[in-house]
């Protein structure tokens, strides 16, 4: 039996403020690979913002963006990892939109520049966006080698990833100070 290992990670900025909307992810450097799930997740549209605004999903995850505003939204992204549009719609569109490749993906409305969101896409089931403390946890996690990934959209126009290697056996706590550059 492989013994059972948490992650708690605290992301602060330079001059020490706790970072909220930090996406990680755990990725498995030894031992079998994690199982791939098709997951289900959701970014609702509402006041004009999309809630929430940083997403962390494993590869394959289908999202669905139900508009919950009385106006029509226009959700598209341009991004590397997963470009698509959903054009003028109130409701909820029939289909989701399948995050099927790793990377960030930055998300806007075409009619409220205002609106922008973010969705860091990983090979990996284990996965953690931090709090208003700047706190994010995994738990149940195999003991072994990570590497674990992170973004935060200071880093908006950049594709890479910051990445950290880890060994994890029980509980274990990081720190991450996250500057202008990954």
């Amino acid at each position: 039996m492989v013994s059972a290992a948490s992650l708690s990670v605290k992301v602060m900025d330079e001059k020490g403020g706790m970072l909220e909307h930090v996406a990680l992810a755990l990725v498995p450097l030894s031992g079998p690979k994690p199982t791939l799930r098709n997951d289900h997740a959701e970014i609702v549209q509402a006041a004009k913002t999309f809630m929430p605004a940083m997403s962390a999903v494993q590869t394959g995850t289908a999202i669905h963006f139900p508009n919950r505003d009385t106006v029509r939204h226009h959700v598209y992204s341009f991004s590397k990892a997963k470009s698509f549009e959903l054009k003028l719609y109130i409701g909820t569109p029939a289909q989701p939109v399948v995050f099927d490749t790793p990377g960030i993906v930055v998300l806007g409305c075409n009619i409220h520049d205002q609106m922008v969101a973010y969705v860091m896409v990983a090979d990996t089931p284990w996965l953690a966006v931090t709090d208003a403390q700047g706190q994010g946890r995994m738990a149940d996690l195999p003991e072994g080698e990570y590497e674990l990934q992170y973004w935060h959209s200071r880093w908006v126009g950049r594709d890479e990833i910051a990445k950290r290697r880890i060994r994890l056996s029980g509980a274990q706590s990081e720190t991450l100070i996250i500057g202008e550059r990954p």
